[in-house]
């Protein structure tokens, strides 16, 4: 095929190997919250480039770690962070080999634009007494949970901002506790700061990448999923130039470690 992009190449050499499945037996995929913005483009995409369906639920890594953990019928695992992936690798349940770094996660300040709140100033803006409730992601479930509580450590900040802080089960749900009110600000992933629905209602200024640890996102193919053939035909959908593109317009850097290689 004279002309034809390796990346495409490789993907449909890909799905030729894949069974064309009834609607009912598509590829089903367990997505951390912060990629609902991007994640049904990239799922649409690959739907018209191979004819194959696509389910995505989104929730925290943590929840879905445990579920897979009891056997939910997923076959991709797209985690906010590498470790749940790992940890579900240790005990075998993610096809080995399979593990691959999609992104780095970024952290943001973000705020209603009527609030008229100068997150410019950064964390400090936190200190604010117009700021009465903080939302974040559940550090217990969430990574983009935990990176907010390391910068506020960083900065000095948390046990001045814990009495403030509201727990989203997930990080589109703390979004969503500031753009409704019931929060002041929150520490967000700049890729729902980016959503169009939130973009233009909100006011967000990046973290310093090095005042937490870094959010690698990572996705792995459930061990056992009986659609591995179109699992791995997706991951390799996303090393496409025009993914990596799209993915970089919601606030990801491109990643590529496979299982946790640096």
């Amino acid at each position: 095929m004279p002309g034809r992009c390796p990346h495409i190449l490789l993907l449909l050499a890909l799905v030729a190997a894949v069974p064309a499945p009834a609607p009912a037996q598509g590829l089903t995929i367990a997505a951390a919250s912060d990629l609902q913005s991007v994640m049904p483009i990239v799922a649409d995409r690959f739907e018209q480039a191979t004819g194959q369906t696509v389910t995505v639920t989104f929730g925290s890594s943590g929840n879905f770690f445990s579920q897979i953990q009891n056997g939910a019928p997923f076959d991709l695992f797209f985690s906010a962070d590498i470790d749940y992936p790992r940890r579900l690798a240790a005990d075998g349940l993610v096809e080995p080999g399979s593990i691959t770094l999609y992104a780095i996660g970024r952290l943001v300040l973000w705020a209603r634009r009527a609030s008229t709140l100068d997150v410019a100033r950064g964390l400090q803006t936190l200190l604010d007494p117009r700021v009465r409730r903080v939302a974040i992601a559940n550090p217990e479930t969430a990574p983009y949970g935990r990176a907010a509580v390391a910068a506020l450590r960083h900065a000095g900040l948390y046990d001045r901002v814990r009495p403030k802080l509201v727990l989203g089960e997930n990080v589109a749900q703390a979004a969503q506790f500031v753009d409704s009110g019931n929060a002041d600000a929150g520490l967000i992933a700049e890729s729902l700061a980016l959503d169009p629905r939130l973009r233009d209602r909100g006011v967000s200024h990046e973290i310093p990448a090095g005042d937490y640890p870094p959010i690698e996102q990572a996705a792995a193919i459930v061990q056992a999923s009986s659609r591995k053939p179109a699992a791995r035909a997706f991951l390799a959908f996303l090393r496409t130039p025009a993914i990596v593109r799209l993915m970089q317009t919601y606030g990801f850097t491109a990643g590529a470690a496979v299982d946790g290689a640096r």
